[in-house]
């Protein structure tokens, strides 16, 4: 019985003295915001995902406006000011952004349409044969 007490109390002592972690509203926000912003020097990497020093720069800026009293469309509006579109996650559907959106569809349209050309003419010769 002596044992079962000792092996409690070893397994109870580093609960004893592990710090609880309050969860800041604020840096939940600067997440949420770095996570809609592509670090400029990693490749595809958000600023919240990346290490680097721009990274860690900009979410203490993201942090600095928020305190600031800036909502969250005014700071992303800040970063592509300056950074351009390339540092938006999900770049905008119009200007420089639009062939992001819309070369997909384009490859798609053509690929439907060479299938069906490749298609109708293999089938008028067998029809011939």
């Amino acid at each position: 019985m002596r044992g079962l007490w000792l092996v409690l109390v070893v397994l109870w002592l580093p609960c004893a003295w592990a710090e609880t972690v309050s969860e800041d509203p604020r840096q939940r926000q600067v997440l949420e915001i770095a996570e809609q912003l592509r670090c400029a020097v990693c490749q595809n990497q958000s600023v919240a995902e990346s290490q680097a020093e721009l990274a860690l720069d900009m979410r203490r800026t993201i942090a600095e406006q928020l305190a600031a009293g800036r909502s969250e469309a005014e700071i992303i509006a800040y970063f592509r000011d300056r950074y351009g579109d390339f540092v938006l996650m999900r770049p905008p559907a119009h200007g420089s952004g639009a062939p992001l959106w819309w070369a997909p569809l384009g490859l798609l349209a053509l690929a439907g349409a060479g299938a069906f050309f490749y298609l109708r003419r293999r089938i008028g010769r067998e029809g011939d044969a």
